[in-house]
């Protein structure tokens, strides 16, 4: 492991093999939110780095990782995770998950001797990353962001469900920034109206609150809402659009202020959803549609 290197995200989550099922037919495809999420911010021209688990057989991603540019630090499991993503529409908040394998769950161990300015936890299930790893991040003071996916999750024999979160309060006390969907936020908060929900989340601690719904971005930060629309010219790529949004977002704030971070986070996230797989648009690409639809924002 490269102790001397300063990243500026680390991205925590475990890889998953992903069969995606829906109107268009059935993919096979690499996932795990913090592939996702580490693409993205790699093509942006930031040092980052993934920390997962998969099984030795799926090396190759930690290959491809490298070549885009992506320190990676694996931990070999006797699985990878095996995830099924159903979605029955074209909505893509509406989907069911099954899982027929874990990789297992990443301790502080698995992120020792690691320097960094910023982590997001991008997990799929509840257990996976625990409270003992943001507590050991908190007191690095490492700004933490967390998604939400991976804490209302629960697995049940092979189906993912969402279940009460014990931890919640304690949890939230230490992330910095939080991102859920709509759909997480009405299980989580009981608010069915995306305003309030990002406030009942805010109340418990995080200062920033990135919350995706099928049109588009809200963000709440120091008590300020900015609101963007998700434009893609067409939707091959709706898995990994949570992840991609709050990568970008983690990665951007390090330079930018909330609004102009989730201008960019918007416009990453909807070129995103226009192809399978990971971001891998360049920046001026980026640029173009900032400028066309949001009419906001420069790297420069």
């Amino acid at each position: 492991m490269n102790t001397a290197k300063l990243y500026d995200v680390v991205y925590i989550g475990n890889y998953t093999k992903d069969t995606i099922i829906s109107p268009a037919g059935t993919r096979f495809v690499d996932g795990g939110g913090s592939r996702y999420a580490a693409y993205a911010a790699a093509c942006l021209g930031l040092k980052v780095a993934v920390v997962t688990r998969l099984a030795r057989e799926d090396i190759h991603i930690v290959a491809n990782l490298n070549l885009a540019g992506i320190d990676c630090f694996p931990t070999y499991a006797s699985t990878s995770t095996l995830m099924c993503l159903e979605y029955p529409t074209n909505n893509p908040d509406i989907r069911t998950l099954t899982v027929a394998g874990v990789a297992g769950n990443i301790t502080p161990a698995e992120l020792e001797g690691l320097q960094m300015k910023s982590a997001v936890i991008g997990s799929s299930l509840r257990g996976e990353v625990g409270l003992d790893v943001i507590e050991s991040l908190k007191e690095r003071n490492v700004t933490l962001a967390a998604d939400m996916q991976g804490y209302v999750r629960v697995l049940r024999g092979q189906e993912l469900k969402y279940e009460p979160w014990p931890e919640m309060q304690a949890t939230l006390a230490h992330i910095d920034i939080l991102k859920s969907d709509a759909i997480e936020a009405e299980f989580l908060t009981g608010e069915t109206d995306i305003f309030k929900a990002a406030r009942f989340y805010s109340d418990m601690g995080p200062q920033e609150i990135v919350l995706t719904h099928k049109d588009g971005l809200l963000i709440l930060a120091h008590g300020q809402f900015h609101e963007f629309g998700f434009y893609p010219a067409r939707l091959d790529g709706r898995s990994g659009r949570g992840d991609t949004c709050i990568g970008t977002y983690v990665a951007m704030r390090l330079v930018k202020d909330p609004l102009q971070a989730g201008i960019w986070a918007a416009a990453v996230t909807s070129l995103k959803m226009e192809k399978l797989g990971p971001f891998d648009r360049p920046v001026s690409d980026v640029e173009a549609l900032i400028h066309a639809r949001y009419n906001h924002g420069s790297l420069h």
